[in-house]
């Protein structure tokens, strides 16, 4: 069995192959190591981290304080922006009832 027609017929695979081999091992050899590139940036990565804790902490609050008052997220500022004052005022002396 002769192994070289077979070769000559996958050329452009291994020669692809080959070429995307070299390109890979290059950028890695200089590419800076992952350890570096976290050390530069980690008090920005602590900083996200904290930052999205804290706004899945107080939204998760906030949600639960809308929901308790019985009014959806920011009625009460819409109407007041719009002049509807005699539509709220009714509205919370309604609530003001149901807590009697």
């Amino acid at each position: 069995m002769d192994v070289r027609p077979q070769l000559m017929q996958y050329r452009y695979h291994l020669g692809i192959a080959i070429l995307l081999s070299v390109v890979v091992s290059l950028l890695l050899y200089a590419a800076p190591r992952i350890l570096t590139i976290i050390s530069y940036f980690w008090p920005l990565f602590a900083s996200t981290t904290v930052f999205v804790v804290l706004i899945m902490a107080f939204g998760g609050v906030s949600q639960m304080a809308t929901e308790f008052h019985g009014e959806k997220a920011g009625e009460g500022i819409i109407d007041y922006v719009a002049g509807h004052q005699e539509h709220t005022l009714h509205h919370h002396q309604d609530q003001a009832q149901n807590f009697e």
